[in-house]
C-alpha cells in the first residue's frame, strides 16, 4: 500500500534489545490533503530510518504494510513504513559518510539563455539554423 501525506509530528524514537539484537522504531504522524484529512500513525524501524527525511512540513511518499495481531482478547494494529521518499524536493547525495540532504528550493538557477548578443563563447544549440540534416 502507498499513502503520500503531511508530515505533523515526530515522536519520540524507541530502542531496545531483544533476542536478536539492538533495535529502533521511530514513530511519526502523517495528515493526508483529503476533503477530509486523516492523521496516521506510522511506525519506521531499523535502517529505514532517515533523520534527513523526517523534517516537519515535509510531503512524504510511504510504502507500508497493515499487521494486525491479537494480545489478551483484544486486537491492535500498525501500520510499518517499508519505504518513504520525500514528496516535491530534490534529494542530493553528499561524501559525509553517505548521508542525504533534501533541498526545497534552488537558489541562484541562471534562466539566461544562450542569445547570439550574449558574451559567451559556447555555441548555441538552440537557434533554429538551415541545416542539410533530415530532421
Amino acid at each position: 500500500m502507498q499513502l503520500t501525506a503531511k508530515l505533523i509530528q515526530v515522536l519520540t524514537m524507541q530502542t531496545g534489545t531483544g533476542k536478536n539484537g539492538t533495535w529502533k522504531k521511530q514513530d511519526i504522524i502523517v495528515e493526508t490533503d483529503d476533503k477530509y484529512p486523516k492523521k496516521i500513525c506510522v511506525a519506521i524501524w531499523g535502517d529505514k530510518i532517515n533523520d534527513s527525511q523526517l523534517q516537519l512540513g515535509n510531503t512524504l511518499k510511504i510504502d507500508f504494510d497493515i499487521e494486525s495481531r491479537e494480545y489478551n482478547s483484544k486486537w491492535y494494529s500498525d501500520v510499518k513504513a517499508w519505504k518513504i521518499e520525500v514528496v516535491g524536493g530534490i534529494v542530493l547525495k553528499t561524501t559525509n559518510g553517505g548521508a542525504t540532504n533534501n533541498v526545497n528550493n534552488i537558489v541562484g538557477t541562471d534562466t539566461k539563455t544562450n542569445t547570439e548578443d550574449s558574451n559567451n563563447d559556447a555555441p548555441n544549440f538552440l537557434k533554429d539554423t538551415d541545416s542539410d540534416l533530415p530532421f
